[in-house]
């Protein structure tokens, strides 16, 4: 029987400590799940003999710990060397397994990007690439923000890119990454990660490939991915407080893109649209939507929320999203001035 996961109740006025390295970003007001990926991996992996995990060195970070403690006879550690993890994973899926291979999204994007170009999307494989640390979560620099990933692979032919927002996000993801004949690089929150989307739309499930509606409004439409749906979120909260209503459009899968539903809302008419993402605006999802409304014959006023085309500094997390635009303040202000 699948494992009830537990949300802990965020009490009333608690402010979540944020430390300069981390993988999972809490967020005021909501509830937590704890290790979403290791929990739900590991009642997939009961279910299917198929499965099994591997990483380099970053099983903790990552929260595969939880599968290597589960099952420790499906586990298998590579060490500081993502090329040999990406080809082990490779030799096991060729074999009729599911390897899951985790690391940070630095590592795989930067330093194993030719061995899973070659030895998985080429063969088109059934690999799943879970990377922790996406975009400017972490505070330690450029060694480690992986803020160009989704830009990397998505040149790259039969890789399918999942960007998840929270802990239902990432539940929900895993048993259609399983079902999915393909390789798949999903970035990654981990520890104990918020429970966003649901309470602001109940009904909310995750489908690979499509994008949904998570709130309706007249004035702006955002559509967002990852981190900056929940900011977006929160921002479209504190806007209406200022009789700006605003629309929110969220695309868990940026690659393939549910171009059909984004342009829909988009040739809607009247409306702002804003991209938002944890991502460099150069080659993620702001650029891709804009391709896809342009060679539809549809163009809104458009304007994109994301990360500048440079290395970014190392600080605070609460500093550095204030700096570069990405926290809930900054997405107001933006929106606010393009209004």
């Amino acid at each position: 029987m699948a494992r009830k996961y537990e949300a802990r109740k965020a009490p009333e006025g608690e402010r979540q400590a944020t430390s300069a390295m981390i993988a999972s970003l809490a967020a005021e007001g909501y509830d937590t799940v704890a290790a979403p990926f290791g929990n739900a991996l590991v009642d997939a992996a009961r279910k299917d003999e198929r499965i099994v995990g591997l990483t380099a060195d970053l099983g903790k970070y990552t929260d595969l710990h939880i599968f290597q403690q589960a099952m420790p006879d499906r586990f298998y550690q590579m060490g500081m060397a993502e090329q040999v993890l990406m080809s082990a994973a490779a030799g096991l899926a060729r074999e009729g397994f599911i390897p899951f291979a985790t690391t940070y999204a630095v590592f795989a994007s930067r330093r194993a990007y030719d061995f899973i170009a070659m030895a998985i999307a080429e063969e088109n494989l059934p690999v799943k690439i879970v990377c922790a640390l996406p975009g400017l979560t972490t505070g330690y620099g450029p060694s480690h923000q992986a803020t160009e990933d989704l830009a990397i692979f998505r040149g790259l032919p039969n890789m399918t890119l999942i960007d998840p927002c929270d802990a239902d996000d990432i539940l929900g993801m895993i048993p259609q990454m399983i079902a999915h004949d393909g390789p798949i690089y999903s970035r990654l929150l981990r520890g104990k990660v918020p429970s966003v989307i649901k309470k602001h739309k109940p009904d909310y499930r995750f489908q690979l490939g499509k994008a949904h509606m998570i709130r309706e409004g007249k004035d702006v439409l955002v559509i967002s991915t990852g981190l900056m749906t929940m900011r977006a979120l929160d921002a479209a909260v504190k806007l209406a407080d200022d009789k700006v209503d605003v629309a929110l459009l969220h695309c868990p899968t940026i690659k393939p893109l549910d171009l059909e539903t984004i342009a829909a809302e988009a040739a809607k008419g009247g409306r702002l649209v804003v991209t938002a993402e944890n991502h460099t605006l150069m080659g993620g999802l702001g650029e891709a939507v804009a391709a896809g409304l342009l060679s539809r014959g549809i163009a809104p006023r458009f304007r994109m929320i994301g990360l500048p085309d440079a290395f970014l500094e190392a600080g605070a997390l609460p500093t550095l999203h204030e700096m570069y635009g990405i926290s809930v303040g900054k997405v107001i202000e933006q929106i606010k001035g393009w209004l």
